[in-house]
């Protein structure tokens, strides 16, 4: 399986990780630095999970 990310997928997982970093800071409303670096750690691995799935759903 051959996944190949162009312009458009970065773009994509920049949005889902932006938008996730929003609803988790909105969720748990973070107190300290590591834990918001946690929180844009686990939306940065959740945008790109999703769009490597959607790329190879569609490929």
């Amino acid at each position: 399986m051959n996944l190949h990310l162009h312009n458009a997928d970065i773009v994509a997982i920049i949005a889902l990780a932006l938008l996730g970093a929003l609803l988790l800071a909105i969720r748990f409303r973070p107190q300290t630095w590591r834990g918001i670096v946690v929180e844009a750690v686990l939306a940065n691995a959740a945008a790109i999970a999703a769009v490597v799935a959607f790329e190879a759903l569609v490929s």
